[in-house]
């Protein structure tokens, strides 16, 4: 059964690095460059996981992550929020939000998988 994530990142450099790793690992990669559109691809394809930047053109990671959780075809699905910013105030943006965890830019490929396995057992 193929593991499907919604990865949902406007750097392009970054979107690749993730897309590559992931796909390697056996995950179907749909991505997105920017917030708009996000929550209605979520409720069409059913990503097993979605991934997540805080800061995005069109609409906030914040505002997607709201549009998830608000939405019962995508309430559960666990979303994994990416952002530069490491501030307090971010992260608890997020977990009011309902983020499923949280990291912070730079990470590791191990990081990257680790995470999204321990989300995928999670569900």
């Amino acid at each position: 059964m193929t593991r499907r994530v919604l990865l949902i990142e406007d750097e392009a450099n970054i979107a690749e690095a993730i897309m590559f790793i992931l796909s390697r690992d056996g995950w179907q990669v749909t991505h997105l460059a920017e917030g708009r559109g996000a929550a209605d691809t979520a409720r069409r394809t059913g990503p097993d996981l979605v991934i997540l930047d805080h800061m995005l053109p069109g609409l906030s990671g914040i505002e997607v992550l709201q549009a998830l959780r608000g939405d019962p075809a995508t309430r559960e699905v666990p979303v994994l929020m990416l952002t530069a910013k490491g501030l307090p105030r971010d992260r608890e943006a997020a977990e009011r939000a309902g983020v499923s965890l949280f990291m912070t830019k730079p990470f590791s490929n191990a990081e990257m998988l680790a995470a999204v396995r321990s989300l995928a057992v999670a569900e």
